[in-house]
């Protein structure tokens, strides 16, 4: 079964360490040998900014890191096709691999939207607003005074959705998140798990998901621990009960995987690298049928795509 995972953050970590070997290194929960291991995946590539890289030169980490994409995988393995388009996608071959690249966090545009032009001619398909703290266009999840979007923010997402682009309220503030998704034609949450089952900041409480649901959004259920479970110890189970619990607020045809691999240090047992995911689709199909969980590990994203 084919897999789409809305969230890694491979480009990171060749960033943070330019000697990574992308295809094979064992530090990677993703790699290129992993992807091809499974039939036409779909994995999204994060461009992710850290909080101690000086403001100023973010947006040069940002270009840094596509760069690295550019040079260190599309390069290195043509199998590994950049999806602009959904026929990008539709159009793969049985061998290829198709990579999306993703933003995650807006701070690197600072409050230029030609910033943001520039990464779309690039090949970014989808823009989160913030990275847990505030920027120029958003206030994130962790901050305190919880405000919204900025006036520059609602032009993002207004060229966002001229693009037809992914706007990811993922890591967004409670407030930002409303105010974002009031605007987002195109709204998804690619990697957060239900408050309910986790009392986290950074998952989506019940009138939230019900909301991105009616906008036709996806959220991408993720394999972080902290956001799983308050208990000690998460297991793979707890996965599937955010996935059991989505459901039941009328999800079956919005719910997707966003892993987060390569961005988490700690792992959940059974799910500790992109290859867990055979087993992970074995554990649904006891519980759903094949139609809903080919929804689930890869549809339902593709249905939404609107590029």
């Amino acid at each position: 079964m084919r897999v789409f995972d809305a969230h890694c953050d491979m480009l990171y970590k060749l960033w943070r360490d330019p000697s990574i070997d992308a295809y094979e290194d064992p530090s990677l929960h993703v790699s290129i040998s992993k992807l091809k291991a499974m039939n036409k995946p779909i994995q999204c590539f994060a461009i992710f900014v850290p909080n101690d890289v000086p403001f100023v030169n973010r947006l040069a980490v940002a270009h840094a890191q596509i760069n690295l994409f550019y040079q260190k995988v599309l390069k290195k393995y043509p199998e590994v096709k950049l999806i602009k388009t959904k026929s990008d996608l539709l159009n793969l071959a049985e061998n290829e691999i198709g990579a999306i690249l993703t933003l995650e966090g807006c701070d690197a545009i600072g409050d230029q939207l030609e910033h943001l032009e520039i990464l779309y001619q690039l090949g970014v398909r989808s823009v989160g607003l913030t990275w847990n703290f505030a920027n120029l266009v958003a206030d994130g999840a962790h901050e305190k005074r919880n405000g919204g979007l900025t006036n520059f923010g609602r032009e993002v997402v207004h060229y966002l959705n001229d693009q037809r682009l992914w706007t990811d309220l993922s890591h967004a503030s409670e407030r930002s998140f409303w105010e974002a998704l009031d605007l987002a034609e195109y709204p998804i949450a690619s990697h957060s798990n239900a408050h309910k089952l986790c009392a986290h900041v950074r998952n989506l409480k019940d009138e939230q998901i019900v909301a991105l649901f009616k906008k036709k959004g996806i959220i991408g259920v993720t394999f972080v621990p902290f956001f799983t479970t308050n208990s000690q110890g998460p297991k793979m189970s707890d996965v599937l009960k955010h996935v059991d619990y989505l459901c039941a607020l009328g999800g079956e045809n919005n719910i997707g995987f966003g892993s987060d691999f390569d961005g988490i240090d700690e792992t959940i047992p059974g799910l500790n690298e992109y290859s867990c995911y055979y087993d992970f689709v074995n554990q649904l199909l006891n519980y759903y049928p094949q139609r809903v969980v080919k929804k689930f590990v890869y549809q339902n994203f593709i249905d939404h795509l609107s590029y």
